[in-house]
């Protein structure tokens, strides 16, 4: 039986600019401002505690070089603030009806909050708006 793996913090690197993400990656450093954030849902069973709620925020993040979604769930709500300047370690470009969002995994990424960026974002590089499309090849 194979021992299982288990991965290993990305260590702290230069960041990467948005504009250089691509589909399907892991283990970024981003350096990003957030430049909206909007409540999407909030759930919650009503015999449930309260950290059993669930809540959802759409994001919109970016450097000079860019902007990409971000979707903040639980705890993440309350980082992602407009205006915030936040480091997202070892975070991860998922696909979403075949467009990109950038994501922070609970267990092996992080997010700080940092001193404001003094860059300005980059709106009309939107990467989220970019449609992706799988396409099989024959072997």
């Amino acid at each position: 039986m194979a021992a299982k793996q288990q991965r290993q913090p990305v260590p702290p690197g230069k960041p990467i600019k948005v504009q250089d993400l691509r589909p399907g990656t892991p283990g970024h450093n981003v350096v990003v401002k957030v430049v909206d954030s909007k409540q999407v849902l909030q759930r919650s069973r009503p015999d449930a505690p309260q950290r059993a709620q669930m809540r959802l925020a759409e994001c919109i993040v970016g450097d000079e070089t860019g902007v990409i979604i971000f979707p903040a769930r639980n705890e993440q709500v309350d980082v992602m603030q407009e205006g915030a300047t936040v480091i997202l370690n070892n975070a991860k470009v998922d696909m979403f009806r075949g467009s990109m969002r950038l994501a922070v995994d609970r267990w092996q990424g992080s997010i700080e909050v940092t001193e404001p960026a003094s860059f300005s974002v980059k709106m009309d590089n939107n990467l989220s708006l970019i449609e992706f499309e799988t396409i099989l090849v024959d072997a």
